[in-house]
């Protein structure tokens, strides 16, 4: 890290100790700028593309891309603390799904495999629109927001007025609140994104039982069973040291004054553009409706939950309850260029779990579900294959259909 940049982290944390909110938010940004190395792509952006034109780009990305308008039957599941959670049911098309098997006289047909998809930091249920599209209707699938993303409702306990900050132990917990919600009977099949993984993970610390007696399957993508506080984001070791003592608390003090802080953010979209795009992808010819969509489930976080979350993932440690998942088929999955949860913390699930397939992406980066839909998709069909939740030779539709129900 540069003399400049190193003096712009100093400038953010000093602009929060003396409440220059202003000043604070435009150095909050920068830190994460410089630090992505995205500055000077958006500044060669400014010169060559002016504001109003950029505008207009966006608007029409936004008007043109159909991701994310994938719906579902609508449910919530009120959490152990209140906080009302949101999800989707995708039904089993018995048409489109395996076919008709014969049974016996007044048997009951068993309840069918049940696909429950968990987001990550700062998305929502609809960063697995590829997967989605491409299972409708071969598998019943839920698909839920986590608290205070998307369409659930603010935590509750992190809305109070005694300042809790969410963790990873409680999002398992309302995990199992949606699973006793969506899916009461029947195998699951997990399958988890980032700290989506990171809630399968506390889920099984805290529920042995139900991944034991339930879960047929589990896949993991792009996520971590620990040591995130060792993670440097690709930044050099004196960036990544200083990054890291300012920046807890400066989200706290911007999360804080969510609504200035607001304010600024959408004053410095393309700032924030350039480092989500740093931060999300590793491909050069991403499709700018995908990123912008990216882009779009991002902004769309509150600045006061960013900062509530974030401390949760240095704390986060569950390699020891992996050991549920040890006698299940498993997929593992990672980008090779993922800054987020590098690639390295996949290998290291991978080794607590021997007999797991471990599937490293090239050219790929935290959003990789995105990035390489075809990919993902196709590996997370053969995971289902092998659980018995969809039949070895059942044509999982193109990853980029996005069909509405019954269309």
């Amino acid at each position: 890290m540069s003399e400049t940049s190193t003096g712009d982290v100093a400038e953010a944390a000093a602009a929060v100790a003396t409440g220059n909110w202003r000043r604070a938010g435009i150095a909050g940004a920068a830190i994460g700028v410089i630090a992505a190395g995205a500055a000077a792509g958006v500044a060669l952006e400014r010169l060559t593309v002016g504001r109003g034109m950029r505008m207009k780009a966006r608007l029409a990305l936004d008007a043109a891309g159909p991701y994310g308008a994938l719906r579902g039957v609508p449910g919530k599941a009120v959490a152990d603390d209140g906080t009302e959670l949101y999800y989707e049911v995708d039904e089993l098309d018995p048409d489109a799904a395996a076919p008709r098997r014969r049974r016996l006289f007044g048997r009951k047909a068993p309840a069918p495999v049940t696909v429950v998809f968990s987001h990550g930091y700062c998305l929502n249920q609809d960063s697995w629109h590829f997967q989605r599209a491409a299972l409708r209707g071969l598998v019943r699938t839920v698909h839920w927001d986590q608290r205070s993303h998307g369409r659930s409702a603010r935590g509750a306990s992190e809305a109070g007025h005694d300042g809790s900050q969410v963790s990873i132990d409680r999002l398992g917990r309302d995990l199992k609140t949606v699973i006793d919600a969506a899916a009461p009977t029947g195998p699951l099949v997990l399958v988890g994104h980032s700290m989506g993984g990171m809630t399968m993970m506390a889920l099984a610390a805290h529920y042995p039982e139900l991944v034991r007696d339930r879960v047929a399957g589990a896949a993991f993508v792009g996520t971590s069973c620990g040591k995130l506080g060792e993670v440097s984001y690709g930044l050099p070791v004196a960036g990544v040291n200083a990054v890291r003592r300012v920046l807890p608390g400066v989200l706290r003090a911007l999360g804080s004054q969510a609504e200035l802080v607001e304010r600024g953010r959408r004053a410095t979209a393309d700032l924030f553009a350039g480092l989500i795009k740093r931060y999300s992808f590793s491909s050069k010819d991403v499709d700018p409706a995908v990123a912008r969509f990216a882009e779009r489930m991002i902004e769309s976080t509150p600045i006061d939950v960013v900062a509530e979350f974030y401390p949760a993932f240095a704390e986060h440690d569950k390699s020891e309850a992996l050991t549920a998942f040890l006698d299940l088929p498993v997929l593992v999955l990672a980008g090779d260029k993922d800054l987020v949860t590098p690639s390295s913390h996949s290998e290291a699930i991978g080794d607590l779990l021997p007999e797991a397939e471990l599937v490293i992406v090239p050219d790929a980066g935290h959003l990789v579900m995105l990035e390489h839909p075809e990919v993902v998709t196709d590996r997370l069909a053969d995971l289902l294959a092998r659980t018995g939740a969809v039949p070895a030779t059942g044509n999982v539709g193109s990853y980029g259909s996005t069909a509405q129900p019954g269309g």
